[in-house]
């Protein structure tokens, strides 16, 4: 059985290199990974209030969802997957998770800065592109930037 539960200040570290290790799933060198580091790292201090969300499994962490900002429009600012679950369905439950949680929290649109390889998966799960924005991480990349209707989704 998959627990969902909000992270722990003692995961910051653990949920920074996850993200790391999901992002570099899709063929990314080092030198790419590092300059997105600072983008992806995750402190103690701000994963309640960026509302970090922990999928295990038996004490394994498989994943996690951070919904930010304030209703009723906010942002999707984290959706990892630990690479030995990628195509397990774990990115359907985090998302259907994070969607509960964002409507529970009252948001009615997320936007999600998403990364280029994840596009497909966030437009099948009713995401719907509505441009491009600049890469915090790498100048001269830009990303797809994605809104979602928590109500529909």
């Amino acid at each position: 059985m998959i627990l969902f539960r909000a992270a722990r200040t003692d995961e910051a570290e653990q949920l920074t290199e996850l993200a790391l290790r999901s992002k570099s799933h899709w063929g990314y060198d080092e030198v790419f990974l590092e300059a997105c580091r600072a983008e992806l790292t995750l402190r103690p201090e701000e994963l309640a209030a960026r509302r970090i969300v922990v999928a295990e499994l038996a004490g394994r962490v498989l994943g996690f969802y951070g919904v930010e900002g304030a209703p009723p429009h906010g942002e999707l600012g984290h959706l990892w997957i630990d690479p030995a679950s990628i195509g397990t369905g774990m990115g359907r439950r985090l998302w259907e998770h994070a969607m509960g949680t964002a409507r529970a929290a009252g948001f009615t649109r997320l936007m999600i800065e998403a990364e280029p390889y994840a596009e497909g998966f966030y437009l099948a799960m009713g995401a719907v592109r509505v441009g491009e924005t600049p890469s915090g991480s790498v100048p001269g990349r830009v990303l797809p930037l994605l809104h979602v209707d928590t109500r529909t989704a």
